[in-house]
């Protein structure tokens, strides 16, 4: 490595040294040079490209819900589908929490109603249905063919509405020989050979800090659902989507993978170094977003990492309570009168959070 090249790296290390906090304390917006500055208050009140589309989503953890809640920053309605009482498995997750509610869960779940439905239950299978009559996009990651056996797979809802988008997500895929395996972040890490070119040169690899398997694959069901719903514009129909752990991590290894794949050079820890570039930073502008909770008060997360010329990101709704939105999802998606949803909460088919 060159003295130049030397004294950039120190610089680098140096800045990331200082910490994320520091960085996440910053008021003023920071600016590339030769880029203009951006106002968050731009076009605050234009529509933005998601609007009038309708996720329903049946995911749970992270790599599901941060693709939804991306859907809902651009302006997706996203009705979100919990177990009554439990709810998303990452609301008991912590600590740190606020109030009784979960940071972990607070910070992938904004710009989300929830809806609690039991889909042991056939009264609440056949809800789900209807939602999904009525919505354009579904998301969901439980084990391939779990939800086909309640009829909610996608062969099963395309015939009840052809133009759904389907977005399944997975450990491993729909088929083949570890379909039925559930999916974990640290274990399709490993797999993949991402924690092998992690970590220290001389040491062990290393899990990285965030779950960043998880956070690829939401990134990828995201954009597949996008192209998804262009593809629908000029077909007229929807599609089955499947993403899964393995696949997105082993697709981001990039030219670590190619390395191998044509010059037969199998991959090593390099530390905070790189093998073939000099490192490099990257600074963000307006991340932060603060929201009213019901129940947690003020809260701060990080926000969409993209933003547009035509409309802005601010205003989001907080992530909701357990069933916050159950009645009126009811009501107002699928015209329910109040005697049927006195029934089926009374059945216990659904919930209502009492707080709302």
């Amino acid at each position: 490595m060159s003295g130049s090249f030397r004294a950039l790296h120190s610089d680098v290390r140096a800045r990331y040294r200082s910490g994320f906090g520091t960085l996440l304390q910053r008021s003023q917006a920071l600016r590339c040079p030769g880029s203009r500055q951006w106002n968050s208050d731009t076009n605050a009140g234009a529509a933005r490209p998601l609007e009038g589309v309708r996720v329903l989503d049946l995911t749970r953890v992270l790599a599901g819900p941060f693709a939804t809640m991306i859907l809902g920053d651009l302006g997706a309605e996203v009705i979100k589908v919990e177990r009554p009482g439990g709810g998303d498995d990452t609301r008991t997750w912590g600590p740190p929490f606020v109030a009784s509610e979960s940071v972990y869960f607070l910070s992938v779940n904004r710009n989300k109603k929830s809806i609690a439905v039991d889909l042991k239950q056939p009264r609440g299978a056949e809800l789900v249905q209807q939602l999904a009559g009525v919505c354009d996009v579904l998301v969901e990651n439980f084990l391939p063919g779990k939800l086909g056996q309640m009829s909610l797979g996608y062969a099963e809802l395309s015939r009840l509405n052809p133009r759904l988008i389907y977005c399944s997500v997975s450990g491993y895929g729909q088929t083949g020989p570890r379909a039925q395996t559930p999916g974990y972040d640290s274990i399709a890490s490993a797999v993949s050979g991402m924690m092998h070119v992690t970590g220290p040169e001389d040491g062990e690899p290393v899990r990285p800090g965030v779950a960043m398997t998880d956070l690829a694959t939401g990134l990828y069901a995201h954009g597949a659902i996008m192209a998804a719903l262009l593809q629908r514009h000029k077909t007229g129909r929807g599609v089955h989507i499947d993403c899964n752990l393995l696949s997105s991590q082993v697709s981001c290894l990039s030219h670590i993978a190619a390395n191998y794949l044509n010059a037969g050079k199998e991959a090593k820890r390099w530390g905070t170094a790189h093998e073939s570039i000099v490192p490099y930073q990257v600074k963000h502008n307006g991340l932060i977003q603060e929201m009213e909770h019901p129940t947690a008060g003020r809260i701060a997360v990080p926000g969409p990492a993209v933003r547009f010329s035509s409309f802005s990101l601010s205003g989001p709704t907080p992530p909701p309570l357990i069933g916050q939105h159950t009645v009126q999802v009811l009501r107002d998606t699928l015209s329910y009168s109040d005697d049927v949803i006195k029934e089926l909460l009374e059945s216990r088919a659904v919930a209502q959070n009492e707080v709302s």
